[in-house]
């Protein structure tokens, strides 16, 4: 099977232990707090209205931190910042131009052989219970085949063939189908589309707000997109944003743009400036 990209899971929906509270409740917060440094990023701009500020990493990683209203909800309010960061995706015309200067996309795929091996060894596991399913089956010593097996009230199916080896799994919760070229895989609220061409990640959560933890409502969310491409703009590898923050607003939206292919997921210090600022 061809790279894809990697994607921890626990890495996306998981989250760590909250740094420096803010002094305001998220539903009061007016401007950003903007701290000098946080770990790797440094501080480079901040807006006079307090509600934009730019950093960026020892890697060049650049991230613009805001701070959003919500009209209506926070999906439509997030869908501008989708818009702007499928904008750095070059178009054919764009890639065809920059060809001669692009860099080996061999850098941009460096990250996707752990993708690649957890997709064969779902599919490997996959087929080993259809194997074992149809154990009495004769070989017809074809280079066909392929089984069908229910598991956990679920369907697994896998297959190979003259165009390669496929799996399709579908258990409660989880759901992937892999290629040789592809994966779509729905895990626990994360959403990834791989190819050969890299990878996008959706990734939402509700969430308990700061000093809301014993609330038997969620009044908060997280939100993590990520496009790590071959093809975008200025030789960037990824682009995206995590954002976080009460579901009636403001939200909190670090926007990054990644120089490097084996970031497959949003740095700790990008998450580390939402939280505190998201009040989450």
């Amino acid at each position: 099977m061809k790279p894809l990209l990697f994607l921890s899971a626990c890495g996306l929906v998981l989250i760590g232990a909250a740094a420096c509270a803010p002094t305001t409740p998220a539903t009061q917060r007016v401007a950003l707090d903007c701290p000098s440094d946080l770990g790797d990023l440094k501080l480079q701009n901040i807006a006079p209205d307090k509600k934009t500020c730019g950093y960026i990493s020892r890697n060049g990683d650049e991230i613009s931190l805001r701070l959003i209203p919500v009209s209506t909800t926070y999906q439509a309010a997030l869908q501008p910042i989708e818009q702007e960061l499928q904008g750095e995706v070059e178009t054919e015309q764009e890639a065809s131009q920059t060809a001669a200067a692009q860099v080996d996309a061999k850098t941009a795929k460096a990250g996707a052989a752990d993708a690649a091996q957890a997709a064969r060894q779902a599919a490997d596991d996959a087929r080993g219970d259809a194997r074992a399913a149809h154990k009495g089956d004769d070989d017809d010593d074809n280079d066909d085949s392929s089984g069908k097996v229910s598991v956990a009230g679920g369907i697994v199916t896998t297959g190979s063939g003259p165009h390669g080896d496929h799996a399709d799994i579908n258990l409660p919760g989880i759901h992937i189908t892999a290629n040789d070229d592809k994966a779509n895989i729905n895990v626990g609220g994360v959403h990834v589309d791989a190819g050969d061409d890299g990878a996008t990640i959706r990734m939402a959560h509700d969430v308990r707000l700061r000093g809301q933890a014993l609330s038997p409502e969620r009044r908060g969310f997280r939100a993590t997109y990520i496009l790590a491409r071959d093809n975008l703009k200025d030789d960037w590898k990824a682009v995206g944003y995590e954002a976080a923050g009460p579901k009636v607003g403001p939200v909190t939206v670090a926007v990054f743009k990644a120089r490097h292919g084996d970031r497959h997921d949003v740095s700790d210090d990008v998450k580390r400036l939402v939280r505190r600022n998201s009040g989450v």
